[in-house]
């Protein structure tokens, strides 16, 4: 959905780089052609997942020996990583010039730098065969997500947003009657949320793109898509008045107090259970929280009357209530990857598996007919928030370069520690852009 994970795959792929430097020009691979016909050779897979709880974990796992036991020539080895484990694991194998077969990915930026780096592997013929007939069961935007230059190097399984998830027995006691809608009723709340005695915000700082995800939905209200745009690609600044009011906006926020003790510290999934366990009474997240806060909390339940709110307006802001930011899961394919691996990611992505994705809570599939099987509430409404969107904004860590990510995410967790003003945050992250993009 710190993300340290972009300084150091940075980092890595600087190595990768300078190796590929040094050794000798290489005859351009072919064309990957789809395979025909199954060989009986045998195979071994390596698949590398975050889904550390069910009803993910079990999933993946039920359909991966579902594949084998329908193609015995090839064997499935699962390896399941906490998400910044995974991330800092990642990077280890790929400084040394080798990725899993098939593994966890967000698309965008940290995508981009792994197939430059030439850890990935272009799978356009393998979606584009029998006239794309694979290509064609996928959301044509979410599929953008794993593309670069036109051409594929993953797919999406899960694609949703970033909200409010908030306790409605807590709204209740605090005298809160409905949601927010703007940014000052949210302010507003969180001030009757305290005066009740209850913790109005759960938080992970200790994982910065946590704390990021409010800021960078505040710049996405009040600069718009044209503001954030022109910014990225450098026509504009970070140091636009609209970035600097996001950081007075987060800051207004971070003087009432709302994190529960110990936030800096608290890392993700510390947050999900704290909300969870009904500590807190709102958390800005992603559509994998219901499954996360139930998985953390200490009656695998979790919140009994869980709601959902899309990010409330901001007064004078370019940016519109519907518009949303976020991302979703998907699978990157590596270098080395065998076409029974491709095979088996075809599988995974199937209408079949997207129903059972979604009936389970573990996702929401952009694979046509997989909507079919979403029942619960609050999966549904992410879809329609999703879906009433005009315009959707991938994660900005996601968006941009991976060096570029963590530079905001640092930049931000100064507002949090009290140690940096929005005109500085802003000026950081500009200072960055201008050293990432050499303008």
């Amino acid at each position: 959905m710190a993300r340290r994970f972009y300084i150091l795959i940075s980092i890595a792929l600087v190595v990768v780089f300078a190796i590929s430097a040094c050794a000798p020009a290489a005859t351009p691979a072919p064309t990957p052609v789809p395979p025909t016909a199954t060989t009986a050779k045998q195979v071994t897979i390596e698949w590398w997942h975050i889904s550390t709880l069910d009803p993910g974990k079990t999933l993946w796992q039920t359909i991966a020996n579902e594949y084998m036991a329908a193609h015995p020539n090839v064997k499935i080895n699962i390896t399941i990583l906490e998400n910044e484990a995974f991330k800092t694991k990642l990077t280890t194998v790929m400084q040394g010039g080798t990725s899993p077969d098939i593994f966890q990915s967000w698309g965008g930026g940290v995508m981009n730098d792994q197939v430059k780096a030439g850890m990935l592997q272009d799978i356009t013929a393998y979606l584009d065969a029998d006239n794309g007939a694979w290509r064609n069961t996928f959301a044509p935007g979410a599929l953008a997500v794993y593309a670069l230059n036109g051409k594929n190097y993953g797919v999406p399984w899960d694609m949703g947003m970033v909200g409010w998830w908030y306790n409605k027995d807590l709204f209740t006691k605090a005298g809160i009657t409905q949601p927010p809608t703007t940014w000052a009723d949210l302010l507003t709340d969180v001030k009757a949320l305290k005066t009740a005695g209850i913790t109005p915000i759960s938080l992970g700082e200790k994982d910065t793109w946590t704390g990021m995800h409010i800021w960078s939905y505040l710049a996405t209200r009040i600069c718009g898509q044209a503001g954030f745009l022109a910014a990225a690609n450098r026509t504009g600044s970070f140091t636009d008045p609209c970035f600097v009011q996001a950081g007075k906006d987060l800051q207004d926020l971070i003087a009432l107090q709302p994190f529960q003790d110990g936030f800096l510290g608290a890392s993700h999934d510390v947050m999900q259970g704290t909300f969870g366990n009904g500590k807190a009474a709102m958390e800005l997240s992603g559509q994998w929280a219901p499954g996360s806060e139930a998985g953390q909390a200490a009656d695998k339940v979790g919140v009994a009357h869980l709601g959902f709110f899309n990010f409330p307006a901001v007064e004078g802001g370019a940016g519109d209530v519907t518009d949303v930011m976020g991302g979703g899961n998907g699978f990157a394919i590596g270098k080395n990857a065998s076409p029974e691996a491709i095979d088996f990611v075809k599988y995974l992505t199937a209408k079949e598996q997207a129903v059972r994705i979604a009936s389970t809570g573990t996702g929401i599939p952009p694979i046509k007919g997989g909507e079919a099987g979403l029942t619960d509430a609050n999966m549904i409404a992410v879809q329609k928030a999703f879906s009433a969107a005009k315009y959707f904004q991938l994660y900005y860590d996601q968006y941009m370069p991976s060096a570029m990510g963590a530079i905001i995410n640092d930049a931000v967790a100064g507002l949090y520690a009290g140690t940096s003003t929005p005109e500085q945050v802003a000026q950081t992250i500009e200072n960055g852009a201008k050293q990432v993009f050499g303008k």
